[in-house]
């Protein structure tokens, strides 16, 4: 008995496709309200307007990654990522507002780039002419942000060891969290905050490391600790280096190896942690 051919489906006209995209379209912007009718009724539950910070670097990371590895289709990578982080960003100045302070002595427009990509325009952007300055105003604030470019160079000065006040701000995430070599903010900067006591991500750990005299070999060792010398500077106390090692080596460890490899420490102390980089190609 032959198979009866299946009909063939009627081409749609263009106005009926412009009908599916408006659906879409408004169906997407509905879920956006309902969205923040829930945020409504979070802000009443976490009390987050008074607490002075929403930010959760955490569950942040966990719905980009998400976000990243079920991406497919015609619509670029980098687009999808920008409007996450903006609707991301913009909730979480809804629930608490915030502003984003950036140091900018290695210049304005990477800085601007990867505010404006990752918060959006709705969250203030507050530029400072240094890191100093990004440190103390996000002291003063509730709930601020501050960003810092990793690859300015040693001219900025060891902006880190400001943060080894027990108190005092703390990174708490690294930018941008999905890497791509094309990625249109991908300026490497971190971020930082008052500390987080409940929500921070520790699969890469940060300190301040003061050493009074340096030993080559102390790359190599960092390395076969899984970590890395992110940046250096001199100052009158010796070699300030900001270290990142994974959450799971203990300080004592990362002092014993850096001192066993020739190095003199005269201080380590944690600067904060951040979530491990998804990478995609």
């Amino acid at each position: 008995m032959s198979e009866k051919p299946i009909p063939d489906r009627p081409v749609p006209t263009l106005a009926q496709l412009r009908q599916e995209i408006d659906r879409i379209d408004e169906a997407m912007h509905r879920l956006l309200m309902e969205r923040g009718t829930i945020i409504d009724r979070l802000i009443s539950v976490k009390k987050t307007s008074e607490s002075g910070s929403a930010f959760r670097p955490g569950r942040e990371a966990s719905m980009m990654r998400a976000l990243a590895e079920r991406h497919e289709g015609l619509l670029p990578l980098d687009t999808v990522e920008s409007i996450w982080r903006v609707i991301i960003a913009t909730f979480t100045y809804v629930q608490a507002p915030y502003s984003v302070h950036a140091d900018i002595s290695g210049g304005d427009a990477p800085m601007r780039d990867s505010a404006r990509f990752h918060f959006g325009f709705t969250v203030p952007y507050v530029s400072h002419p240094s890191a100093a300055a990004v440190i103390g105003a996000v002291a003063a604030g509730r709930g601020d942000l501050g960003i810092f470019r990793i690859d300015q160079g040693a001219s900025s000065g060891a902006w880190w060891r400001a943060l080894a006040e027990r108190d005092g701000p703390k990174i708490i995430a690294r930018l941008p969290f999905i890497e791509r070599p094309d990625h249109p903010a991908g300026t490497p900067v971190y971020v930082i905050s008052k500390p987080l006591a409940d929500a921070a991500v520790r699969d890469v750990v940060l300190y301040a490391a003061q050493f009074e005299r340096w030993h080559r070999d102390v790359a190599a060792a960092l390395a076969g600790l899984g970590g890395e010398a992110v940046a250096s500077a001199a100052d009158t106390y010796g070699l300030s280096v900001l270290v990142a090692v994974p959450g799971a080596v203990e300080p004592s460890r990362l002092h014993g190896v850096l001192t066993e490899a020739g190095a003199s420490l005269s201080q380590l102390v944690e600067v904060g942690s951040h979530a491990e980089r998804f990478r995609v190609k």
